[in-house]
């Protein structure tokens, strides 16, 4: 397979990553934001305590995308980069502000009048930010953006603002609320919280149904490229049909209250969700301008970059590992007195 292949499976693998574990952590900011009732107080701890060991390193995969990107393919990151730069921006804008006011209210007076403002930042910038980057994927895949001998020549807000790119920013942003309300149901032993996310979890669910069901209408008009290959590439359709399995298997165990196998299906609902997007699109980096042949780098940095890909996977993966074991270890311990 040729090197360009699997530079280019290495960044889809990043990205779905990212989507699993970055996106679940915008999904708590979703759900920080919503805490309501006798038990919003314990919901918005269970998301802090979810949240805490691992709310940075998520962003790894994002980055190791973005290298991937500039270094594989140098001409679609240009594009990608001046076309984008307003949403990605302030999408960047929003993960620092999220950071700055998670640490913030973290260590500030417990019921200050200023942890809570820190708060309302954190979950704000919690729903912003994966609705941009959702709108950011929309305008990569809808053909808007366009490049001519190496320059954008689409302008900078209308791809990303159209109802198709705006569509794809919901979805994201219901996929992420979803993922994070399943995590969640299996952070906590406790009964009532359980329950308190479980029923976010099924709502939220519905609600990714009916925004895929709004971006598969909006995709024949808004996103042409996309549509054929949703609707006529056989392994697109296999795709949708395993994703569809997943799904339903997700909310099922919901319903049924097992919720560990419930997170895994949610999980794969999103991997296969990701995957389904990357296929529809290929070989385009950029639709339609940029493919994955054209925007390769020389053979000698794409080597390279393989070589460093290998050796940092075998760094990062046990050391993340090791992470999650540890903490997952000493937030169980206290439950099992």
């Amino acid at each position: 397979m040729p090197t360009e292949l699997w530079l280019g499976g290495a960044l889809l693998g990043a990205f779905v990553l990212y989507a699993l574990f970055g996106g679940a952590d915008f999904g708590g900011g979703v759900w920080d934001l919503f805490a309501r009732g006798p038990r919003r107080d314990a919901q918005r701890a269970l998301i802090a305590k979810a949240l805490g060991p691992v709310w940075e390193v998520n962003h790894v995969w994002l980055i190791i995308g973005v290298v991937i990107l500039f270094g594989a393919f140098p001409p679609a990151f240009a594009a990608l980069s001046v076309a984008l730069h307003v949403p990605l921006s302030l999408f960047l804008l929003g993960v620092i502000f999220r950071g700055t006011a998670f640490t913030f209210r973290t260590y500030d007076a417990r019921g200050d009048a200023v942890q809570r403002r820190w708060g309302r930042v954190f979950s704000v910038a919690s729903v912003l930010s994966p609705a941009l980057l959702g709108a950011c994927v929309g305008a990569v895949v809808s053909g808007a953006i366009r490049v001519e001998g190496r320059v954008v020549v689409s302008g900078f807000f209308a791809p990303w603002l159209s109802p198709f790119a705006l569509s794809v920013g919901a979805l994201a942003l219901c996929l992420f609320a979803f993922l994070a309300a399943v995590y969640l149901t299996a952070e906590t032993r406790e009964r009532a919280l359980q329950e308190d996310f479980r029923r976010r979890a099924l709502g939220s669910g519905v609600a990714v149904f009916g925004a895929a069901f709004g971006v598969l209408l909006l995709a024949r008009s808004g996103a042409p490229r996309v549509w054929s290959g949703l609707t006529s590439s056989p392994f697109a359709l296999v795709l949708h049909g395993v994703t569809a399995a997943t799904s339903i298997t997700a909310l099922a165990l919901l319903v049924a209250r097992r919720y560990w196998p419930a997170r895994i299906a949610a999980a794969a609902q999103v991997a296969f969700i990701v995957v389904g997007w990357a296929v529809s699109q290929y070989p385009y980096l950029v639709v339609p301008d940029v493919t994955v042949q054209s925007a390769a780098a020389g053979s000698a940095t794409q080597r390279a970059l393989l070589w460093a890909l290998a050796a940092g996977a075998a760094l990062i993966l046990p050391s993340l590992l090791l992470l999650l074991r540890v903490f997952q270890t000493s937030m169980q311990a206290p439950s099992r007195k």
